[in-house]
């Protein structure tokens, strides 16, 4: 028997093969093409052309192109696109994995270059198999809030997808039309008998078919399918067991509602934010205004009916806000027609304690400086005495513990 993986016949599954390789490239063509898409899109809800607020990537070029303002309806349109690209992301994983494990014997060919041409084929396939392990490891990260790698995720995330994506186009143009002639000669023929380079040479004996195994893999993604897309779901929240936005409701009453940072964890005090300490400053054409919150309540208040959605994956049901609109607030500074506005709150560190949204956001009347939800004062944790609720807008848009609005052109 064969000790070295560089050896043909070390490689023994009876599972390999082009078939099974195919039938799983296949999906991952359809799956990793849904993925880069609303990745996309999240890029775009940031609102990246006001950089450099919100937008914190450097160098970005011509890969930071941004072609509309981000909408403001419907309201649920970015809880939507990122509760598809977080559930997909981790259901596709058993799938990726599999598709890897059924070319790993190529990883070991000898010579590792025959050619030109096979050497920057096997560069390409060197970059998509990292970009792939690096997009999916760091997202699931991000999911789980464990940011053990280094650096920010935002551009971390954003430049593999692009390095990813770019390697794996450039592969599906090579191998899917072959991917395509081995499902139909395998359906023309009735059964999946094969030949190719990936077959073992001296195969064990079987114990699943191969479409007993592409079962298994589908089984394993119907599974993390079964346990994620609960986050994005107030009925289905306990059945999400590997989110950790899953689960039960975290307390009960017009709070009892899912956030990411708690007031103690962004270092929050108690005197900061009392009547007597807290001002709301307010920036604008005419000048700058000092607000306590009594003051704020005092103001035409308004209600919203918006969720809660974040970059997680997760989300809230709508809940019932009411406060002071956002474009009153520019007009109390001069600004008759709402300019594009920075938000800077109480909280000290973090990328986006300091968040900037486009004049559209800020001219829909459903956009809210918030002091009350569901029909009490805010929380400390959900930004008591104030905090931006904006519909379709990500969470991280909606500050908490906010401080001063400064009204104008970013």
């Amino acid at each position: 028997m064969a000790r070295s993986p560089f050896s043909p016949a070390f490689w023994r599954s009876p599972l390999r093969g082009p078939w099974f390789t195919s039938v799983l490239g296949v999906v991952l063509l359809g799956g990793i093409t849904v993925l880069f898409v609303t990745g996309l899109v999240s890029y775009a809800a940031y609102n990246p052309d006001l950089s450099p607020v919100n937008d914190h990537t450097p160098d970005k070029g011509i890969l930071g192109f941004y072609l509309f303002a981000w909408p403001t309806h419907p309201v649920w349109l970015y809880r939507l696109n990122q509760g598809v690209h977080v559930t997909l992301g981790i259901t596709l994983i058993p799938v990726l994995l599999a598709k890897l494990w059924s070319v790993v014997p190529r990883l070991f060919t000898l010579p590792p270059a025959r050619s030109v041409a096979h050497a920057l084929e096997r560069i390409s396939l060197l970059l998509l198999v990292g970009g792939g392990l690096f997009e999916f490891t760091t997202g699931v990260l991000n999911v789980q809030l464990d940011y053990v790698f280094p650096g920010s995720f935002y551009p971390l995330h954003f430049y593999g997808a692009w390095v990813f994506f770019t390697a794996f186009v450039v592969h599906a143009a090579l191998k899917v039309p072959t991917a395509v002639r081995n499902l139909r000669r395998a359906r023309e023929a009735g059964d999946v008998r094969e030949t190719g380079d990936l077959l073992a040479p001296s195969p064990a004996a079987p114990t699943v078919s191969r479409r007993g195994a592409v079962g298994l893999v589908g089984g394993a993604s119907l599974l993390l399918f079964g346990t994620t897309v609960g986050q994005s779901f107030d009925g289905l929240r306990q059945t999400a067991l590997l989110a950790p936005r899953g689960g039960p409701e975290p307390g009960s009453g017009p709070g009892g509602f899912q956030i990411n940072k708690t007031a103690g964890y962004a270092g929050i005090s108690a005197a900061e934010t009392s009547e007597e300490a807290w001002r709301l400053v307010v920036t604008g054409r005419t000048g700058t205004v000092r607000l306590s919150r009594a003051d704020l309540l005092r103001l035409p208040l308004h209600s919203s009916a918006l969720p809660i959605a974040c970059v997680e994956g997760w989300a809230t049901s709508d809940q019932w806000w009411r406060g002071v609109r956002l474009r009153d607030l520019a007009e109390l500074v001069g600004h008759g027609d709402p300019p594009d506005v920075l938000v800077e709150s109480l909280q000290r560190h973090g990328a986006f304690r300091r968040a900037a949204l486009r004049a559209n956001q800020v001219a829909d009347p459903r956009s809210l400086l918030a002091l009350q939800v569901n029909g009490e004062d805010l929380t400390p944790d959900h930004g008591y005495p104030a905090r931006v609720i904006v519909p379709a807008a990500p969470g991280v848009l909606n500050t908490k513990w906010v401080a001063r609005m400064a009204f104008g052109e970013l």
